[in-house]
């Protein structure tokens, strides 16, 4: 009894107010935090590369296929977060076994399957059907038998077969698109659904997850053109840095609109749950939700768009001024999904109390793996660009 007396003192001395005891403690930790983090980041990056092939916006050229491997990279570890949190991760098999229509969550197996294998494999393999040819052809060793594997030993590159990929890219981008917005717009719904929940419960929940997502895989494609140009001393296209930070810019309009448009409507309707919500954002959330994601995730972005497009900067100082922005973008999404996530589990069902959440440095949900999470797509896309390099040169034309 001491020992537990012990082990609960600390979190007793962070509650505010009235809170049931299964309360104390939160159950959707930071590998939640991450799973929609990384979502939204496939989905805003692929929903960039369609811009490319299905809107003809021939500016983002030099993106396309670097847009298509970030979405691939971290797609395969969109669900690893959820794997780790569950008790038995050897059971997440039994969704495909045993559908069930009613849960929202279970769903999400089918969605990514789907997803994955007849979107983003299917269009990266038509696209780079002819490339991965000729390079097997030309190369050598291991990396000459991965890129035969890959084209399933195909040495078709008639034009009609080629006219054959073009055309299939472009359905399944199209394809694609909603298959997008349906794989983050769910993860809004399972938020929003939660009508137990005054914090998650909003029927615009889908809609600020989904531009959120495109908003963070736009600046992350932005970041990542830019860090991968100087990476291999490569001269900037400043029409393509301008043309995805102009979409970027008009992304985020949208998307603080929406929030802004959600947090009104929640003050007019003026719940009974407005009180303990007005206490959580002034107090706890306070610096993450005010400071980090609006003023230094949305606000000071925001300024440094509108400020290029008003002044025209010099080149050199709007790369540095879209990449400092890109950054804080990025910054000010993962706060926001630590906000929905972790902030929603503060206050108590009976909005009389508020609890607090301590990150631990080690196990399953601890700091170390959440970092593993987020480091390990660039690890993949690394591994990636080697087989399949996006750029224009190691192409054929």
């Amino acid at each position: 009894m001491e020992h537990l007396a012990a082990h609960l003192w600390p979190i007793l001395d962070q509650i505010q107010g009235y809170i049931y005891p299964n309360e104390v403690e939160l159950y959707w930790r930071v590998l939640i935090v991450i799973y929609p983090y990384i979502t939204g980041l496939v989905a805003g990056a692929f929903i960039l590369a369609s811009l490319v092939k299905v809107f003809n916006v021939k500016e983002l050229q030099p993106t396309y296929r670097l847009s298509m491997l970030t979405a691939l990279a971290f797609l395969i570890v969109a669900p690893m977060p959820l794997l780790f949190h569950l008790g038995h991760p050897e059971r997440a098999f039994e969704i495909f076994l045993t559908p069930n229509r009613s849960s929202a969550m279970a769903m999400f197996g089918y969605v990514y399957i789907w997803y994955l294998m007849a979107v983003l494999l299917l269009e990266i393999w038509f696209d780079y059907r002819k490339d991965l040819i000729l390079w097997s052809q030309q190369g050598k060793g291991l990396k000459k038998w991965i890129q035969k594997l890959i084209t399933l030993f195909s040495k078709d590159i008639s034009e009609k077969a080629l006219k054959f990929d073009k055309a299939a890219v472009k359905v399944i981008t199209i394809i694609g698109i909603p298959s997008a917005f349906l794989l983050h717009g769910y993860v809004g719904f399972i938020f929003g659904s939660i009508k137990a929940n005054p914090w998650w419960s909003s029927v615009l929940m889908p809609i600020v997850f989904l531009f959120s997502a495109m908003v963070s895989g736009m600046a992350l494609v932005l970041l990542l053109y830019q860090i991968l140009m100087l990476s291999r001393r490569k001269e900037i296209s400043m029409p393509t840095l301008d043309k995805l930070a102009d979409y970027l810019f008009y992304t985020m309009i949208v998307a603080f609109s929406l929030e802004a448009l959600d947090f009104i409507h929640r003050i007019y309707e003026s719940e009974e749950s407005i009180k303990i919500v007005s206490q959580l954002i002034s107090g706890k959330l306070f610096v993450s939700l005010v400071v980090i994601q609006l003023l230094l995730g949305m606000l000071i972005p925001l300024f440094t768009f509108a400020s290029i497009k008003l002044f025209r900067f010099p080149a050199e100082l709007r790369k540095l001024l879209y990449f400092v922005a890109a950054l804080l973008v990025q910054v000010g999404i993962f706060t926001t999904r630590w906000n929905v996530v972790i902030g929603g589990q503060l206050f108590s069902k009976s909005f009389r109390g508020l609890t607090t959440y301590k990150m631990s440095i080690g196990g399953t949900e601890g700091l170390l793996v959440a970092l593993m999470f987020l480091i390990l797509p660039f690890i993949i896309l690394y591994f990636l660009i080697k087989i399949l390099p996006p750029w224009k040169e190691s192409g054929t034309p």
